[in-house]
């Protein structure tokens, strides 16, 4: 079920609707509101994120307007004037909305969503915009860690069933493939999004037959292209793998022989695999591939194969598709700016003890410098959206955790990041196919350094502000302590 086929007005935070009245019925109704959507920090202190979620933010927008029993609903909480009610049933989202493509890679603390819109629209949508983009981005890059460990080998995501419900796990599925893992057992995410489906058998579905051969046998009758087989019902070694052996000889040609599989669920995995392995080559079934699931994670991942594992296939489940290690993404939605009528635009800033939590004011634009030598990203910028870069110039960079560390940007291409995607309310971005933005994100990972991509103690990526920028925000501190 796509985002349009279900009534999500009031998916909400009901202070957007109380808001919502205080504005309508003050001096700032009309004013335009500037909004950046970011986060401060990549979970598992991992040194970059992955941008996913805004195909569905573009369908839930396009849909957005209150039906009659929004209203009368709205009408029984005693809160909302029948004037701010009228408005509601014309409202529709008008202003314009900038953001990252999806699949791209991004970094703390820079806008990966700009909305500019009259005061009432832009707040509104926050809680939609903040719920899909913290969820998929999250997934995406949790995806991307576990695939990266899995060092080439096939990842299929095994997680429906321990999802926190049925959107959880479609768009987490949709997520995870963005993310590199090839394949998903969520049916429904197939027919919805093109995430190729597919699966081996149940512990059950073995229990269901007298013998475990017996069910081995059946199973291969039926799926002879590319059986898959799970061992450790029983006992992996005594009888799961012998029992496999037989059934692949009996019921399989030479060739279908080549692409059948093992699967092992419990144990060792390593010591399980290793022994799996030399039985398979002794049987000669050396095409026979061994796919391993039961809890894992990067790092799980990550130590099985420096521990020689041969293991070719990972089912990886409820640590992917519930980000189990660290679950929250924390995106943020802040105010940056407001318009007024003559179209001057006057920077906001919020002001926190907590460093971290201090906002960087104005209307921006990011872009990302790519060495002319590797073809790597180097550092991220923001300026202000009227700034020119000269591109034949060089350019310095400052780290924003070491003030004084600084880089000299030379013999480089510019790109610029943020991209129109609404433009007074009409969508003007077309999205890309599923597999489009996997492959965008899989440039986009190339295009990072291995020092950004390590699991721990990750390289900091410089993501600095313009000069301008820059002063323009040290100026509205200096304003605010007065």
């Amino acid at each position: 079920m796509n985002i349009t086929d279900r009534k999500l007005t009031l998916l909400c935070d009901f202070y957007e609707l109380t808001m919502a009245r205080g504005y309508y019925n003050s001096q700032v109704k009309n004013k335009i509101a500037y909004f950046d959507v970011f986060f401060r920090r990549v979970p598992d202190g991992g040194g970059y994120a992955i941008a996913v979620g805004l195909e569905q933010i573009i369908e839930y927008i396009k849909s957005l307007k209150f039906e009659e029993d929004d209203i009368e609903y709205l009408r029984t909480k005693g809160l909302f004037d029948e004037g701010f009610l009228s408005y509601l049933k014309d409202f529709r989202f008008t202003g314009d909305i900038y953001a990252v493509p999806e699949g791209t890679v991004v970094f703390p603390n820079e806008p990966i969503m700009i909305v500019r819109a009259p005061l009432i629209e832009a707040q509104f949508i926050e809680t939609f915009v903040l719920l899909t983009l913290n969820h998929q981005c999250l997934i995406a890059t949790k995806a991307s860690r576990i695939v990266r460990s899995a060092k080439g080998r096939i990842v299929s995501e095994f997680g429906a069933r321990r999802a926190h419900g049925a959107d959880a796990s479609l768009y987490g599925t949709r997520a995870s493939y963005i993310g590199g893992v090839s394949s998903s057992s969520c049916t429904l995410a197939d027919k919805m999004f093109g995430v190729p489906a597919g699966g081996t058998m149940a512990h059950s579905f073995i229990q269901m037959f007298d013998s475990e051969y017996e069910a081995f046998e059946s199973y291969c009758k039926l799926y002879p292209k590319s059986p898959t087989l799970l061992v450790d019902t029983y006992d992996v070694l005594k009888s799961g793998i012998p029992n496999a052996i037989k059934a692949f000889k009996a019921c399989l040609t030479e060739d279908e022989q080549k692409s059948c599989a093992i699967r092992i669920d419990s144990g060792d995995l390593t010591y399980l695999s290793k022994k799996a392995r030399k039985m398979l080559d002794s049987a000669g079934l050396e095409g026979c591939k061994i796919v391993v699931s039961n809890a894992l994670d990067e790092y799980l991942i990550r130590d099985l194969l420096l521990q020689g594992a041969p293991i070719d296939i990972f089912g990886v489940g409820e640590r992917m598709i519930t980000a189990r290690s660290e679950p929250v993404f924390g995106g943020v939605y802040k105010l940056s700016a407001l318009e007024d009528e003559n179209g001057n635009i006057t920077p906001k800033i919020k002001v926190s003890e907590n460093a971290i939590k201090i906002t960087t004011p104005g209307f921006k634009k990011l872009y990302r410098f790519y060495s002319r030598e590797t073809g790597k990203a180097e550092a991220d910028l923001l300026t202000l959206h009227d700034e020119i870069i000269d591109k034949d110039k060089p350019y310095e960079i400052f780290d924003p955790h070491y003030t004084w560390k600084r880089k000299t940007m030379e013999n480089y291409t510019l790109r610029e990041l943020l991209v129109p995607i609404f433009k007074n309310g009409e969508c003007v971005y077309t999205s890309p196919s599923v597999s489009e933005i996997r492959e965008n994100c899989k440039r986009e990972l190339e295009s990072m350094w291995d020092e950004v991509l390590r699991f721990e103690n990750p390289h900091n990526y410089y993501v600095d502000l313009s000069e301008k920028l820059w002063m323009e925000k040290q100026g509205l501190l200096k304003t605010v302590k007065k």
